[in-house]
């Protein structure tokens, strides 16, 4: 993977090896009523208006000076980096613009310079999990250093630590988020110096470094240190934080596949995703990935249009019998807590595939 620049497909397979899939006709619905159109009013207010809002929250910062009312200043800044980010999701999932290059610099300035994460980094992940999402050996986001979210991962042996925090990790998990912010910034820096080709190389490191130094040589000017370093651990502590509890909902406590098995690229995407329901608000708050079904079968589809987009996905999936699963945002989390505690407990086959579970059905009748 290394030696070839990963891509994020706009457009996924419409056909099989036959010429046809039971995605076509589906693809056809949502083109058909422009929800594939760019929607580039919403997103220019966006592009501008994100920066500013970080400007003015820098501003703010510098003007308070240094006081413990700061902390609120490091909550505030820590929702403004998660929203660039989700912004910068969307450039690098070509939402923004047509053109490949256009959505790249995007993505490089949101993600790189204003948030202090590699665009480099998140794209050879990103990639890999939307073309096989919970299947084992594919997907690295069910790879997690510390947290075991597969029976597999379960079983392998590790330090007495990390094997003592999977025992406890339903107890652990929302705490251990909190350091999520850490991890996204050292997993960039690892990346953008590791071997193996990076698409503008220099560039990343040139912006990442401008964003990692600049941003801590202005909190040690402005705060004495005792309070920079709460400051930081707040900010970065929330901002970790917000990222897992937007991501976790979407596809953890949802069925691993097998790796030999094969799926359509239909049930590939639906099967194994969640979606969480609620208001627009809710749609703003996660960034669009209260839609997560959606925005698998569609990544290149522009944020607004997902909430369009669900209620045809939902009907022609019933109609084809395709599980389509929603829930409340809360009964996700309560999900996800009580797979990963019977995960890290050493219960095997916590939740099994359903079409493994359909095979078995049918060969014992």
């Amino acid at each position: 993977m290394d030696g070839v620049r990963p891509t994020i497909r706009t457009r996924p397979r419409e056909s099989g090896t036959h010429g046809s899939s039971p995605f076509t006709e589906l693809a056809q619905q949502v083109r058909d009523r422009g929800l594939l159109r760019r929607r580039y009013g919403y997103y220019w207010s966006k592009l501008v208006g994100a920066p500013l809002m970080l400007a003015v929250c820098l501003g703010a910062f510098v003007w308070i000076g240094d006081t413990w009312w700061q902390l609120f200043t490091a909550a505030v800044l820590a929702i403004v980096f998660t929203q660039i980010a989700f912004l910068g999701h969307d450039a690098a999932h070509r939402q923004i613009f047509v053109s490949g290059r256009w959505n790249d610099w995007i993505s490089l300035v949101l993600g790189d310079l204003l948030v202090g994460m590699s665009y480099g980094w998140w794209q050879h992940k990103h990639t890999r999990h939307h073309a096989n999402p919970n299947k084992l050996g594919s997907d690295p986001d069910i790879e997690l250093p510390v947290i075991a979210v597969t029976a597999e991962t379960a079983a392998q042996q590790h330090t007495p630590l990390i094997t003592w925090m999977r025992a406890h990790q339903g107890v652990l998990f929302f705490p251990i988020l909190f350091l999520e912010g850490i991890s996204l910034h050292a997993s960039s820096v690892r990346r953008v110096f590791a071997r193996g080709r990076l698409e503008r190389r220099w560039v990343e490191i040139t912006f990442l470094a401008l964003r990692m130094v600049g941003y801590l040589v202005l909190v040690f000017i402005v705060l004495s240190p005792g309070i920079a370093f709460v400051f930081l651990s707040v900010q970065l502590g929330l901002f970790g934080f917000y990222m897992g509890v937007s991501f976790a909902p979407n596809h953890k406590g949802m069925p691993v596949v097998p790796r030999e098995m094969k799926l359509d690229f239909l049930r590939r995407q639906v099967m194994m995703s969640r979606n969480i329901r609620g208001a627009r608000f809710l749609d703003i708050a996660m960034g669009g990935l209260n839609y997560q079904i959606e925005h698998h079968l569609f990544p290149s589809m522009p944020r607004p249009h997902l909430r369009r987009a669900a209620p045809i996905i939902a009907d022609y999936c019933r109609a084809h019998d395709v599980p389509y699963t929603e829930t409340g945002l809360f009964a996700s989390y309560a999900i996800v807590i009580r797979y990963i505690n019977r995960v890290g407990l050493g219960e095997r086959d916590v939740f099994t595939c359903p079409l493994i579970e359909q095979r078995a059905h049918l060969t014992a009748n």
